[in-house]
This record gives structure tokens, sequence and C-alpha cells, in this order.
């Protein structure tokens, strides 16, 4: 989490904090594609310390549905959290920062239009920075369960993405 740490000092403007949208993707049915969508609804279970600049969006496998909540929030930084194909050997679990240029192969390949279309739309018209986290399958059969590992991962992005938005943030803009 020390890139989005990094991010959001990087866009902070006097002392109004950055406006951040979390957008859960995923398909509960496929085992463990919907570690996207079980952060942002972790994250949603807290929303009573939710502050007026975080939005937290489960966009399911159609991230693009979700073009015109963004649009209306105007955020200055999108953070999709998805499910991600093994990549060279990583172990189940493993969260990862993304860059969604690169995502050509990585995702989870559910969406109904890829996400790297999205992001980039994202990024030219709204003018905001976007990243991906992704968080390493087990398996995306239909007839599995979610697995431990990327359950752990789950917990450890939500826990992350709470303090740094929730807690770290509000800190930084009332100092």
């Amino acid at each position: 989490m020390q890139w989005l740490r990094r991010t959001l000092r990087r866009l902070q403007r006097r002392e109004q904090p950055v406006r951040v949208s979390v957008v859960g993707l995923g398909s509960e049915l496929h085992g463990d594609d919907a570690a996207g969508l079980w952060v942002v609804r972790a994250l949603m279970r807290q929303q009573s310390a939710a502050p007026s600049y975080v939005q937290v969006v489960e966009a399911g496998t159609a991230p693009e549905n979700v073009v015109g909540l963004l649009r209306r929030f105007a955020p200055h930084l999108v953070i999709f959290v998805d499910a991600a194909e093994p990549v060279h050997d990583a172990l189940p679990g493993t969260v990862r920062w993304i860059d969604w240029r690169t995502t050509e192969g990585v995702s989870a390949s559910t969406h109904t239009l890829p996400l790297s279309v999205v992001c980039a739309y994202l990024a030219d018209q709204l003018g905001c920075e976007v990243a991906l986290i992704g968080i390493q399958v087990v398996s995306l059969n239909a007839d599995r369960r979610p697995s431990l590992p990327v359950r752990r991962a789950v917990r450890r992005v939500t826990a992350g993405l709470s303090v740094l938005l929730y807690t770290d943030q509000s800190r930084s803009t009332s100092a």
C-alpha cells in the first residue's frame, strides 16, 4: 500500500482531501473472481466511517456501467480492485499494484469490456489517475468456493484501504 500512500501525498492539494473512488470488479459465479467485490462490500460495511471524499462502488463484471457515477463524483484517483490470474508463479493471495496499461491477459477476463479500455477512458475524460489492485486467484472455476489465500488477501486489502483512505487522509487534511 506504499504506492497508494505516495500517490495520495502527490495528489494532495491545499487542505482538501484527495477524492478517491474504489471500484470492485468480478463475478461470484467464478470462484475467487469475486475478490474485488468482497473488498468493496467490506468497505461498504464500514460506510459510517467513510468520509465524503471516498466513493465505494460495486461494478460486477461491467466496469463501464459505473462511469456515470464516477463522472458525477469527479475523483482524483480511481482504484479498481480485481482478481488476477497467475503471473510469474506468484502465490495465491498475492496482492499486486498493476499498471492498467499492461492488463492484457492479467485480469480474470470476466468483464464485458476490457479493463484497459475503461481505464484509458476515465484517465482521458475525467483527468484522473487510475490504479489497479490485483489479487492472485487460486481458481476461477464456477464450482469453487472462495479460497483461503484470497479471503486473507481481501482482508489485507480492505484493512489497508480503510486505514489509508478513512484514517490517514483525514488526519493529513486536518493537521
